[in-house]
């Protein structure tokens, strides 16, 4: 896509339960939303660019390559935020225990973000190849540290929240302070940093790490 392809792009990242913490960005003003659940989202942003912190594309076994260069972009502080995508296999089972035989080394926390997977999962197949032109999986804390081009502080600390706050505002524009009630400060920064990356990727200016596609044919990247 060319420069200005999209005027409005939006970034999410999931808050609660199956709920997700939306930010629209058009131009330099931000608006925010909250949908449950994948097809509510995508209805939401309709035919515009999307980036969402949620793996798109799973292996069958082993690691992505794109969750192993973020984790190399992450080296100096934040590398263990980047949790290995389950293969696709474990999508398929609805408990912990019953996953583990087909993936042994499945963090407890990685098979919490399963249903969450399976159902965007679900909802990018039903639309066909085309919505990966328009839907990529995002990692907040790479796009931070390519938008500020250093190692942060926690983002749950107050000085990694503000620091993350002043730079988003200072390439997106002033930040409204009426997020939805269901999102952590951390979940709206995060949105807003995956529309940071929505509007790079619009633009023709993101970088892509990773890039292969899985067995259904569904790209296995982090866009930046």
């Amino acid at each position: 896509m060319g420069a200005g392809a999209a005027e409005r792009v939006w970034g999410a990242d999931g808050c609660p339960g199956d709920g997700w913490v939306v930010a629209e960005l058009r131009g330099r003003a931000v608006r925010w939303h909250a949908v449950v659940g994948a097809r509510a989202l995508l209805a939401l942003v309709g035919d515009d660019v999307l980036a969402a912190d949620v793996p798109i594309g799973l292996p069958d076994a082993g690691p992505r390559a794109c969750d192993v260069a973020a984790r190399a972009r992450l080296r100096g502080g934040g590398a263990s935020s980047v949790f290995a995508a389950p293969p696709r296999a474990v999508l398929a089972h609805a408990t912990y225990a019953a996953a583990r035989p087909h993936a042994p080394s499945l963090s407890a926390q990685s098979f919490a973000l399963v249903a969450r997977i399976r159902d965007v999962d679900a909802r990018l197949r039903e639309q066909g190849p085309a919505v990966h032109a328009r839907v990529v999986e995002c990692h907040p804390e790479v796009s931070f540290r390519a938008l500020t081009g250093r190692v942060l502080p926690r983002k749950r600390s107050a000085p990694g929240a503000l620091l993350r706050l002043r730079a988003l505002e200072a390439a997106l524009g002033p930040v409204p302070d009426d997020p939805p009630a269901v999102a952590g400060l951390d979940d709206a920064l995060d949105a807003l940093a995956c529309a940071w990356t929505a509007r790079r990727w619009a633009r023709g200016e993101a970088e892509v790490l990773g890039g292969e596609v899985d067995a259904l044919g569904v790209p296995m990247r982090i866009v930046v």
